[in-house]
Protein backbone atom coordinates (compact mmCIF):
# COMPACT_ATOMS: atom_id res chain seq x y z
CA UNK A 1 0.00 0.00 0.00
CA UNK A 2 1.20 3.41 -0.60
CA UNK A 3 2.13 5.98 2.19
CA UNK A 4 0.80 9.45 1.44
CA UNK A 5 2.73 12.26 2.38
CA UNK A 6 -0.70 14.70 2.51
CA UNK A 7 -4.01 13.88 0.75
CA UNK A 8 -6.52 16.89 -1.16
CA UNK A 9 -8.01 19.29 1.30
CA UNK A 10 -11.66 17.17 2.47
CA UNK A 11 -10.04 13.74 1.81
CA UNK A 12 -9.65 11.76 4.61
CA UNK A 13 -6.36 9.62 4.19
CA UNK A 14 -7.94 6.04 4.10
CA UNK A 15 -9.94 7.13 1.00
CA UNK A 16 -7.18 8.57 -0.48
CA UNK A 17 -5.20 5.38 -0.28
CA UNK A 18 -8.27 3.69 -1.97
CA UNK A 19 -8.20 5.92 -4.86
CA UNK A 20 -4.57 5.77 -5.14
CA UNK A 21 -4.57 1.75 -5.36
CA UNK A 22 -7.35 2.14 -8.04
CA UNK A 23 -5.62 4.78 -10.21
CA UNK A 24 -2.67 3.15 -9.68
CA UNK A 25 -4.00 0.05 -11.37
CA UNK A 26 -5.78 2.57 -14.35
CA UNK A 27 -2.26 4.10 -14.84
CA UNK A 28 -0.74 0.67 -15.19
CA UNK A 29 -3.66 -0.23 -18.05
CA UNK A 30 -3.41 3.09 -19.78
CA UNK A 31 0.55 2.11 -19.79
CA UNK A 32 -0.18 -1.28 -21.39
CA UNK A 33 -2.89 -0.32 -23.49
CA UNK A 34 -0.73 2.49 -25.21
CA UNK A 35 2.43 0.18 -25.34
CA UNK A 36 -0.07 -2.79 -27.17
CA UNK A 37 -1.77 -0.42 -29.02
CA UNK A 38 1.80 1.14 -31.13
CA UNK A 39 2.59 -2.94 -31.14
CA UNK A 40 -0.76 -3.81 -33.19
CA UNK A 41 -0.02 -0.56 -34.83
CA UNK A 42 3.45 -2.11 -36.20
CA UNK A 43 2.18 -5.44 -37.04
CA UNK A 44 -1.12 -5.14 -38.84
CA UNK A 45 -0.80 -6.48 -41.85
CA UNK A 46 -3.89 -6.80 -44.94
CA UNK A 47 -5.85 -4.56 -47.42
CA UNK A 48 -7.32 -2.70 -44.60
CA UNK A 49 -3.74 -1.62 -43.28
CA UNK A 50 -3.24 1.70 -43.62
CA UNK A 51 -6.76 2.75 -42.34
CA UNK A 52 -6.13 0.68 -39.54
CA UNK A 53 -2.59 1.59 -39.23
CA UNK A 54 -3.48 5.54 -39.28
CA UNK A 55 -6.34 5.19 -37.42
CA UNK A 56 -4.12 3.15 -34.02
CA UNK A 57 -1.92 6.32 -33.45
CA UNK A 58 -3.90 8.97 -32.27
CA UNK A 59 -5.23 6.49 -29.87
CA UNK A 60 -1.93 5.91 -28.69
CA UNK A 61 -1.36 9.40 -27.93
CA UNK A 62 -4.47 10.09 -26.03
CA UNK A 63 -4.20 7.10 -23.60
CA UNK A 64 -0.25 8.29 -23.24
CA UNK A 65 -2.49 11.77 -21.73
CA UNK A 66 -4.33 9.83 -20.30
CA UNK A 67 -1.28 8.31 -17.72
CA UNK A 68 0.01 11.72 -17.52
CA UNK A 69 -4.09 12.73 -15.83
CA UNK A 70 -3.89 9.06 -14.36
CA UNK A 71 -0.05 9.67 -13.03
CA UNK A 72 -1.01 13.36 -11.88
CA UNK A 73 -3.61 12.94 -9.78
CA UNK A 74 -1.92 9.96 -7.88
CA UNK A 75 0.40 12.52 -7.00
CA UNK A 76 -2.30 15.21 -6.21
CA UNK A 77 -3.51 12.74 -3.68
CA UNK A 78 -0.19 12.59 -2.06
CA UNK A 79 0.80 9.15 -3.14
CA UNK A 80 4.38 8.27 -5.79
CA UNK A 81 2.80 7.31 -8.84
CA UNK A 82 4.74 3.89 -10.62
CA UNK A 83 5.26 3.91 -14.08
CA UNK A 84 8.05 1.33 -14.53
CA UNK A 85 7.81 -2.07 -16.67
CA UNK A 86 8.38 -4.01 -14.17
CA UNK A 87 5.73 -2.75 -11.17
CA UNK A 88 3.51 -3.28 -14.12
CA UNK A 89 3.99 -6.67 -15.44
CA UNK A 90 3.85 -8.08 -11.80
CA UNK A 91 1.24 -5.68 -10.46
CA UNK A 92 -1.07 -6.34 -13.64
CA UNK A 93 -3.96 -8.76 -13.43
CA UNK A 94 -4.43 -9.85 -17.33
CA UNK A 95 -1.76 -11.41 -19.48
CA UNK A 96 0.35 -9.96 -22.23
CA UNK A 97 -0.96 -9.33 -26.00
CA UNK A 98 -0.01 -12.10 -27.87
CA UNK A 99 -0.37 -11.07 -31.77
CA UNK A 100 2.51 -10.17 -33.66
CA UNK A 101 2.51 -9.75 -37.44
CA UNK A 102 -0.94 -10.34 -38.21
CA UNK A 103 -4.17 -9.59 -39.98
CA UNK A 104 -5.87 -6.20 -39.21
CA UNK A 105 -9.11 -8.28 -38.95
CA UNK A 106 -7.21 -10.09 -36.44
CA UNK A 107 -5.70 -7.62 -34.44
CA UNK A 108 -9.04 -5.63 -34.39
CA UNK A 109 -10.54 -8.48 -32.73
CA UNK A 110 -7.83 -8.86 -30.36
CA UNK A 111 -8.20 -4.97 -29.52
CA UNK A 112 -11.79 -4.88 -29.21
CA UNK A 113 -11.02 -7.63 -26.36
CA UNK A 114 -8.77 -5.85 -24.76
CA UNK A 115 -10.52 -2.47 -24.48
CA UNK A 116 -13.21 -4.94 -23.03
CA UNK A 117 -11.79 -5.13 -20.39
CA UNK A 118 -10.26 -1.93 -19.48
CA UNK A 119 -13.79 -0.35 -19.98
CA UNK A 120 -15.31 -3.14 -17.60
CA UNK A 121 -12.23 -2.10 -15.12
CA UNK A 122 -12.39 1.92 -15.53
CA UNK A 123 -16.43 1.21 -14.49
CA UNK A 124 -15.36 -0.09 -11.73
CA UNK A 125 -13.18 2.70 -11.07
CA UNK A 126 -15.79 4.69 -11.44
CA UNK A 127 -17.57 3.41 -9.08
CA UNK A 128 -15.28 4.23 -6.69
CA UNK A 129 -14.45 7.44 -7.01
CA UNK A 130 -17.82 7.66 -6.69
CA UNK A 131 -18.31 7.22 -3.63
CA UNK A 132 -15.34 9.17 -2.74
CA UNK A 133 -14.67 11.52 -4.64
CA UNK A 134 -15.94 13.53 -7.54
CA UNK A 135 -13.01 15.48 -9.16
CA UNK A 136 -11.30 11.51 -9.70
CA UNK A 137 -14.65 10.48 -10.94
CA UNK A 138 -14.92 13.08 -13.70
CA UNK A 139 -11.11 11.96 -14.91
CA UNK A 140 -12.43 7.96 -15.29
CA UNK A 141 -15.32 9.06 -16.89
CA UNK A 142 -14.03 11.35 -19.42
CA UNK A 143 -10.98 8.69 -20.34
CA UNK A 144 -13.84 5.77 -20.85
CA UNK A 145 -15.78 8.22 -22.70
CA UNK A 146 -12.74 7.85 -24.80
CA UNK A 147 -11.95 4.40 -24.55
CA UNK A 148 -15.67 3.65 -25.77
CA UNK A 149 -15.00 5.67 -28.44
CA UNK A 150 -11.82 4.00 -29.95
CA UNK A 151 -13.87 0.54 -29.68
CA UNK A 152 -16.41 1.61 -31.49
CA UNK A 153 -13.78 3.07 -34.09
CA UNK A 154 -12.63 -1.10 -34.02
CA UNK A 155 -15.94 -2.50 -33.76
CA UNK A 156 -17.29 -0.64 -37.15
CA UNK A 157 -13.80 -1.72 -38.76
CA UNK A 158 -15.31 -5.65 -37.61
CA UNK A 159 -18.99 -4.99 -38.66
CA UNK A 160 -19.73 -7.04 -41.35
CA UNK A 161 -16.48 -8.45 -41.64
CA UNK A 162 -15.99 -11.08 -44.16
CA UNK A 163 -12.18 -12.26 -42.44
Amino acid sequence: MADLAYTVPGLGADDSLRLVESLQDRLHAMNDLHLTLKHAHWNVTGPRFIAVHEMLDPQVEEVRGFTDDLAERIAQLGASPVGTPGRLVAERGWTDYTLGKADTQDHLRALDEVYTGIIASNRKAITLAGELDPLTEDILIEQTRGLEKFQWFMRAHLEGSQS
